[in-house]
């Protein structure tokens, strides 16, 4: 019983300490692998072709802003069915082709 209770507190520390890192604005590497769930080989992939946006103070140690990273992960948005449709009918309504 109480390694059962000494095990669920230790579940619930190491979720309390992730959730607090998620917290913070700026990220180191390994907080970035987890908020983007990426291995660390393709998240230095990332880094060394320029494919993110990351910072190096120091020129060794990697960081990463947390807001940046949301624009980076919606950056290439697939547009719905329904908003092609709209798009299609609102040029060609612009266009004059359909009279309403």
């Amino acid at each position: 019983m109480d390694n059962n209770i000494i095990d669920k507190l230790n579940n619930i520390e190491k979720l309390l300490l992730e959730q607090q890192s998620l917290q913070k604005q700026v990220l180191n590497f390994n907080e970035t692998c987890k908020y983007l769930e990426l291995s660390q080989s393709h998240l230095y992939k990332l880094t060394s072709t320029c494919n993110i946006p990351h910072y190096k103070p120091n020129g060794k140690k990697i960081y990463f802003n947390r807001t940046e990273l949301d624009q980076w992960l919606l950056r290439n948005k697939i547009e719905s069915q329904d908003e092609i449709d709209q798009q299609a009918a609102n040029f060609l309504i612009n266009k004059g082709s359909i009279k309403l």
